[in-house]
């Protein structure tokens, strides 16, 4: 759920697009609803935040074409094609995410099974990536825990933000006076496990 904060779920999964195509407003909402009705079902209600990444901008249009007797009379063909309206679509690029599931660690095998089913309403490729990421966050799971325990990072809603060495120094705290800049004074953990 959006009103969670951003420890409440630490494991995400997303659905990436692998062909560069239009999807429409339609199966956008299909898929939405089978991965929220999987994932309601199986981990429960609230235990999970479902993201679409993508918006339907791009308006298409159809020439309609009268197809009754005598339509070659009222009908001019291609002269003046430019169509109406019909619907709405998202274009999508290849590794593009369509959707996101944050959730719990004991979840991630409902949301990856979610996020199959909603693979189905969608046209061409699409593949399942379990992040390596914390939550909807731009941090490793490993440098967030870190920076948590270090008091670095600090919860801004579904996402996290890091104490800088920018800013005014009246609103610190004596700890983080003077503090280096969090990339480099903090060596990601995965690198010192080699």
């Amino acid at each position: 759920m959006k009103r969670y904060d951003v420890d409440a779920f630490p494991a995400c999964v997303h659905l990436v697009s692998w062909e560069k195509e239009n999807i429409s407003s339609e199966a956008l909402e299909a898929a939405r609803v089978a991965c929220n009705k999987y994932l309601t079902k199986t981990a429960g209600t609230g235990n999970f935040h479902i993201r679409c990444r993508v918006h339907p901008f791009h308006v298409l249009r159809i020439n309609k074409m009268l197809s009754c007797a005598g339509a070659d009379r009222l009908q001019t063909g291609m002269r003046g094609a430019f169509g109406k309206p019909q619907g709405v679509c998202a274009r999508v690029a290849i590794g593009q995410i369509l959707y996101s599931v944050r959730c719990k660690d004991s979840s991630v095998d409902a949301a990856v099974e979610a996020m199959r089913r909603a693979k189905f309403k969608f046209p061409g490729r699409q593949k399942v990536v379990v992040s390596k990421k914390w939550g909807f966050t731009k941090y490793k799971r490993a440098d967030y825990v870190e920076w948590k325990k270090q008091g670095r990072a600090f919860s801004c809603g579904v996402h996290a933000k890091l104490h800088t060495s920018h800013g005014p120094i009246k609103g610190r705290k004596p700890d983080q006076l003077f503090l280096k800049p969090a990339f480099e004074s903090a060596k990601p953990q995965h690198l010192d496990e080699d």
